[in-house]
């Protein structure tokens, strides 16, 4: 298992190709790469040019920082047919520069919409119909994490739209702050992924759901609203112990395939702080349920 920094939290104080470096300095050996507006920005096309690919991949031999993933999100099951087929062009372009940065692994969003569910199911598999034989013929392994405000949340049943997709390049994303929205039931979700599950992220949250569904209030009441949080581990009503046994009991931690990403968004203001007491419980927790 690889244990990984997610930089979103130094995006306002350093550069792109500072990002190796600062990971290495926090304790860290891996680094996700997620949505940036130099390189692959959400939902358009990548800006990073092969002189760029090349100087981020430099930078992270030089920091003795591997690339865990490759974290882009694309509206490639939207219902709108010109945004879908956008993304699959701008998918193309991900998949390059993920191989020429030496890197195997994508993870992603469903990104379609709760409210045309069927619509965005039929525009994902077709889009899938289209990038699945070109993962596989790069041997990219991607995981697929279901978002709130997505067209499917629950995690059991992202699992088995993963599974319908009948490819072992196809896999499944846990996001421990995304748990209350996909059904609460962690080792459901766990025992269902199986050998799937190959990536997740390590953040904590606030059970939205808890007062008797007061506990955050919107108005006007019956807003469709998604709310969650990116916190600290030990900050929210995430159950650690369950979720790090649940994936001792899947192998998870001896498996050279897997990756654990520390996601936490919500603290930049202590962030170096934050990222170094998430690495020190990760290991922890790990050390404990191996």
């Amino acid at each position: 298992m690889k244990i990984a920094l997610d930089p979103t939290p130094f995006h306002h104080s350093h550069s792109l190709l500072e990002f190796p470096r600062v990971v290495a300095e926090l304790g860290y050996e891996w680094l996700q790469l997620t949505p940036h507006r130099d390189f692959i920005p959400f939902f358009n096309h990548p800006r990073a040019d092969d002189a760029l690919v090349a100087a981020f991949r430099k930078a992270c031999v030089e920091a003795g920082v591997g690339i865990a993933s490759v974290l882009p999100v694309l509206r490639w099951s939207s219902p709108d047919p010109d945004a879908r087929e956008a993304a699959v062009r701008y998918w193309k372009r991900v998949i390059e520069i993920t191989v020429d940065l030496g890197v195997n692994v994508i993870n992603t969003e469903f990104s379609g919409r709760p409210e045309q569910a069927e619509e965005s199911e039929r525009a994902f598999f077709r889009s899938m119909e289209e990038l699945l034989p070109i993962f596989e013929r790069e041997g990219i392994d991607v995981r697929i994490d279901p978002h709130p405000d997505d067209f499917v949340e629950d995690g059991v049943e992202a699992v088995r739209i993963i599974r319908g997709l009948n490819s072992p390049n196809v896999g499944f994303v846990f996001v421990a702050c995304h748990a209350f929205h996909m059904g609460a039931n962690m080792a459901e979700i766990m025992a269902a992924a199986g050998e799937r599950l190959r990536l997740v992220h390590v953040a904590d949250t606030m059970d939205h759901r808890a007062s008797h569904g007061l506990r955050y209030i919107t108005n006007p009441p019956g807003n469709p609203v998604r709310v969650h949080q990116h916190l600290k581990i030990g900050d929210g009503d995430i159950d650690w112990d369950e979720f790090f046994a649940g994936l001792a009991g899947l192998g998870f931690y001896d498996r050279d395939d897997t990756v654990m990403v520390s996601s936490v968004f919500a603290e930049n203001e202590n962030a170096a702080e934050v990222s170094r007491y998430q690495l020190a419980t990760m290991t922890d927790y790990v050390t404990k349920y191996r």
